[in-house]
């Protein structure tokens, strides 16, 4: 078995490759939104598989925004929407998955977890909460949980890192102090956890290089691009489970 390739964010861009034309990735990505929602549609009806998706990344990545792009043409009934925040104290009296299983997708389902089970090694190691033991000791917990939902449930996870820039990031935190529409979002907390951003790095190439089920590295700082990177790489995803209409049923 070939070994993984370590990989280090400095060697992914955050921008859209040279060459494409916004135009032309705009309407291929709308082409390929609808191709999604008809997927979605093979997935609830045949109820064989779910899928779990996992947008994770820094403050101002456009996780909010790519849910709602991405997954424009999905009907709201066959999916499900985690986002999650810090524990509640019932939460803290459980393992730290408890909280995750519970809402992983059932068969027939598109789970998408904006945030997940990864902030209880990233926000909790940055902060020196838990040591690198436990570090450890979780990641080996989230590789089983993730297996677990693999095989046992035919779960297809796809977890896409929303790979934005250090000025990209500072741009999108001051449109929140700035622009009228986004101001709801604004939260000085943000800035706070900018200032940690080499032990977040840090932090998240550990989670991409000991995951068992890879990651995605998707580049943000082209928000038309992000969409057509996550919408294309969830239909070839979702088209290589050769799903089928069920037939009709009949006594």
């Amino acid at each position: 078995m070939a070994k993984q390739q370590i990989i280090r964010l400095a060697d992914f861009s955050t921008e859209a490759p040279k060459g494409v034309k916004e135009k032309n990735i705009r309407e291929e990505t709308e082409a390929l939104v609808a191709r999604l929602g008809d997927l979605q549609t093979l997935m609830y009806a045949e109820r064989k598989h779910s899928l779990l998706v996992v947008l994770q990344g820094m403050d101002g990545s456009g996780k909010d925004g790519a849910m709602h792009q991405v997954f424009d043409q999905c009907r709201i009934t066959g999916m499900t929407l985690t986002a999650f925040k810090k524990p509640t104290e019932e939460e803290f009296a459980h393992d730290f998955l408890w909280r995750v299983h519970k809402v992983a997708p059932q068969k027939g389902m598109i789970g998408i977890f904006n945030r997940s089970h990864y902030e209880d090694i990233l926000v909790q190691r940055v902060h020196g909460w838990i040591d690198q033991k436990r570090v450890e000791q979780r990641m080996k917990a989230i590789n089983a949980f993730e297996e677990l939902l693999a095989f046992d449930n035919d779960t297809l996870i796809l977890k896409f890192y929303m790979h934005i820039s250090y000025a990209e990031q500072e741009k999108q935190l001051l449109q929140r102090l700035n622009d009228p529409e986004k101001m709801w979002k604004h939260n000085p907390g943000d800035w706070e956890e900018r200032k940690l951003w080499d032990k977040y790095m840090e932090a998240y190439e550990y989670a991409f290089n000991n995951s068992s089920i890879p990651w995605y590295i998707c580049p943000v700082d082209n928000r038309w691009y992000r969409d057509y990177f996550i919408a294309k790489t969830l239909v070839e995803a979702l088209e290589n489970l050769d799903m089928k209409m069920p037939p009709i049923a009949t006594k």
